[in-house]
């Protein structure tokens, strides 16, 4: 008898689970990248700093990747289904209490922490289980399933501003929250598998009575007994150290640059109504991206380990060439290869992360995976906004020099999977990081150009 989990559908209903992992992403990582509407509103309710004020996301994102091991660690103890729906109540509940807005503190605490709680409580074993259900076809079903985060950002900001306008941003958070209460429907449609290796399939049953069907059903239902545990011990592993390392590097920088496009398009003169089209530029490549990626390392063609380190070069690349930019159409072109190739890296990463530790670890890896990646996701911004001061007094514009610092964050994200690749093909791995140094220099022969271009 050969376990359900070890041999997944690939389809069939897991395609109701992917659908239901979109509309999850959409409903939780979607509403926090455009929750910066509400930032002027609540900064004047309260006559507070902007820097107060930002700190509500800050907790968010904090509590997002933090509660990503206590997540992981329900979904082995009950199922997928029952943390979606949890994750679903928490979330609403945080948008719903913010509706009072007694003070910063009750944001910090409601729109903060109870809300960052219910988006890693939905987000972790939405993703989760979708590896569960596919295998073959499991970097297709993960790319389907993150560009829900994509469609839906860009369909939340003009909803949300209108929103705002009609009901106030007191009103919009309850309306928000009721929106977000659909996590549950979602979630319950999250049908469990029955097992999740072959070795327990086969303990099973062995130990069910013969021909006590009802009995050996009712085992194969629950979770099994093995995997009970959260596994903390995969920091032991060699190749999932190093994989945890690419995403404290690359978490240093996937949210910095965009922070910065938009001033560095004021920078170039560029006119604010063209400067937001960018966003929506950014929102619609990421998407194309993500499903693109997804097909292609669903043929097989290339390995997702290998395919992961192309689309990290490429997007290296493409940030390294940024500072060219010098008009809103040159803007825009290397705005979309970012987004197109930041699409493609988000798409397959998690599938990576399957393959690396493999699937009976995977619920464990993936919360501690988060839970290491968050202290990048901590420095990236403060480290950003040094580089910045550090690279105001070269250039003419402080704004463009983030920008044109931000790629060498982004080339350090390469070696880590050349290092797991190089696990087992240490020659081929080798000759990849051979070729980092030569795009650090070519990164810096174009800073230099360009620098010395604006300065005559």
């Amino acid at each position: 008898m050969q376990a359900k989990d070890s041999n997944p559908p690939d389809g069939g209903y897991g395609w109701v689970v992917v659908v239901s992992a979109f509309m999850v992403m959409g409903l939780t990582v979607a509403v926090l990248k455009t929750f910066g509407l509400f930032f002027v509103e609540i900064q004047q309710h309260f006559d507070e700093l902007a820097s107060t004020t930002s700190w509500i996301t800050s907790v968010t994102i904090a509590v997002f990747h933090l509660g990503a091991p206590v997540a992981s660690s329900l979904c082995v103890q009950y199922t997928h289904r029952t943390v979606v729906i949890t994750g679903g109540f928490l979330a609403f509940s945080g948008m719903a209490l913010g509706f009072f807005g007694l003070n910063i503190v009750w944001m910090y605490a409601t729109t903060g922490f109870l809300q960052g709680l219910g988006i890693s409580f939905s987000w972790t074993p939405a993703i989760s289980i979708v590896s569960h259900y596919f295998s073959k076809k499991r970097a297709l079903a993960n790319a389907i399933a993150s560009a829900g985060e994509c469609a839906f950002a860009f369909m939340f900001g003009p909803f949300f501003q209108w929103l705002i306008s009609q009901y106030g941003w007191e009103g919009s958070l309850l309306i928000i929250g009721g929106i977000q209460l659909n996590i549950c429907v979602f979630g319950g449609l999250m049908r469990p598998l029955a097992s999740n290796c072959l070795l327990e399939a086969s303990h099973y049953e062995t130990k069910t009575p013969p021909g006590n069907g009802a009995s050996r059903r009712d085992k194969e239902d629950k979770p099994p007994i093995m995997h009970k545990t959260f596994n903390w011990m995969l920091v032991r592993r060699t190749e999932f150290v190093l994989y945890a390392i690419f995403g404290i590097l690359a978490a240093m920088s996937f949210f910095v640059p965009p922070l910065f496009l938009v001033p560095l398009s004021h920078s170039l003169g560029i006119d604010e109504s063209w400067t937001a089209s960018l966003l929506s530029i950014l929102a619609m490549v990421d998407f194309g991206g993500r499903l693109l990626c997804g097909w292609y390392a669903n043929l097989r063609v290339t390995k997702t380990i290998h395919l992961l380190a192309m689309t990290i070069t490429l997007i290296s690349t493409s940030l390294m060439l940024l500072p060219l930019a010098n008009d809103y159409l040159s803007l825009a072109i290397f705005t979309g290869f970012y987004g197109f190739f930041f699409g493609t890296t988000v798409a397959i990463h998690i599938t990576v992360l399957a393959d690396v530790v493999g699937m009976p670890e995977f619920d464990s890896a993936l919360g501690l995976f988060m839970l290491i990646r968050s202290t990048g996701g901590f420095v990236g911004p403060p480290l950003a906004g040094k580089l910045r001061q550090l690279t105001a007094k070269y250039s003419l514009q402080e704004e463009r020099g983030m920008v044109i610092q931000t790629e060498k964050i982004w080339i350090c994200t390469q070696t880590s999977p050349f290092f797991i690749s190089g696990v087992s093909e240490p020659r081929s791995a080798l000759k990849q990081i051979v070729k980092i140094p030569l795009l650090v220099l070519l990164g810096g022969f174009l800073q230099k150009f360009k620098l010395n271009s604006l300065k005559h």
